[in-house]
């Protein structure tokens, strides 16, 4: 796999009947292309992959790949605690064209052991074969880690098993990564906050929350610094830091899904048991998106952005 720089963990825009904002989505598409991302993940955790059922997610996949029409690689988030599920789900992504690889996280609740998530990971590449498999590491909403000694054995027993997004949240653990894994092996930061640590240690690049509002932004931010231009990278990275935390103000997605909105790009819906920031998180918010100037060039809404 061939990929680095910064990819955006594209958000799912829902109308106010709570369905897929096709239209919204396809423009979002395109405006991150054209603000220059260097690919897209398409039904992540940001996409609130977990709340579509198995037609709506197939749905947003397509659209997201036939909207990126090969400018982009595009990543398919594919993730369940069902091994079974999981590749019965993740054999449909071979139909698709314009799915470059599959991303999946670590199964949920059921908390498998180091070995059981070998098993579940081999399961899926050899599913996929010979579509490239992401492993995505988050035991902050899984409840397990997937060790740096398991992903050496992945990489070794499946081929097309050949990068990680790591949001772990240590930066150890990313560099024991980049000191044990092959040289090919791409590791992306999945933590917006720990971009420049990551990559300062040998990371290839962020899979990113905040790119879903400052594409243009974060990209420039990622290449500085893999182009070892630090100054650069750590002025962006200081001037957007605060956006970055304040995207966890709430639960991801909701404050993105809120900037988002205020900027006239998708609504702020989300689905249940997700529900929108309170009142004065979102006045923060609007603060805040307003001195950073992402309020000044809203475009005229499109889609269905539930402003009628």
């Amino acid at each position: 796999m061939d990929i680095t720089g910064c990819g955006t963990a594209i958000v799912t825009p829902f109308r106010a009947d709570g369905s897929i904002d096709e239209a919204a989505l396809r423009a979002l598409v395109n405006w991150q292309i054209d603000s220059g991302i260097d690919f897209l993940v398409a039904c992540g955790s940001t996409g609130e992959a977990a709340t579509l059922d198995e037609e709506e997610w197939l749905h947003a996949v397509c659209i997201v790949a036939e909207a990126a029409a090969g400018r982009v690689p595009v990543f398919a988030g594919c993730t369940h605690n069902s091994t079974r599920t999981l590749v019965r789900n993740a054999s449909l992504l071979k139909q698709i064209r314009g799915v470059d690889a599959v991303l999946s996280a670590n199964p949920y609740y059921n908390k498998p052991s180091q070995e059981g998530q070998f098993q579940h990971f081999l399961a899926l590449a050899k599913a996929v074969a010979p579509l490239p498999v992401t492993l995505y590491n988050i035991p902050g909403r899984t409840g397990v880690n997937l060790e740096p000694a398991t992903v050496v054995r992945l990489a070794e027993a499946a081929g097309n098993i050949q990068a990680i997004k790591e949001s772990s949240g240590k930066l150890p653990q990313i560099a024991e990564l980049v000191h044990t894994l092959p040289r090919g092996f791409k590791i992306f930061s999945g933590d917006d906050n720990m971009a420049l640590g990551s990559i300062g240690v040998g990371a290839h690049g962020l899979i990113s929350v905040a790119a879903n509002e400052i594409p243009a932004e974060m990209g420039r931010m990622i290449r500085a610094a893999l182009n070892n231009d630090w100054a650069d990278a750590r002025e962006i990275e200081r001037r957007y830091t605060r956006l970055i935390e304040a995207n966890f103000w709430d639960s991801n997605p909701c404050p993105v899904k809120t900037v988002l909105s205020l900027m006239g790009r998708c609504t702020d819906h989300v689905r249940l048991p997700l529900v929108p920031p309170p009142a004065a998180t979102r006045a923060k918010l609007e603060r805040l998106a307003g001195e950073l100037g992402l309020l000044k060039h809203a475009p005229a809404p499109e889609g269905d952005l539930g402003l009628s």
